[in-house]
């Protein structure tokens, strides 16, 4: 794994737990009843995954 490669996933992660957790502060379900974000942490790994699929997912301009 590149150098640049590793960047992209821990940015990926960071980024997407990041927007994850403040989606289930700001939007998130107040009943508990939702299954993706019902917690806080369910809502972290969420984004976490979604995040990584878009750092690895998008493509390189060089």
């Amino acid at each position: 794994m590149t150098l640049f490669l590793a960047k992209r996933l821990a940015l990926g992660l960071l980024v997407g737990g990041a927007l994850g957790f403040g989606y289930q502060r700001l939007i998130g379900c107040r009943t508990g009843t939702c299954p993706l974000t019902a917690t806080p942490l369910r809502a972290i790994i969420y984004g976490a995954v979604l995040g990584t699929i878009w750092a690895l997912g998008a493509r390189s301009q060089s």
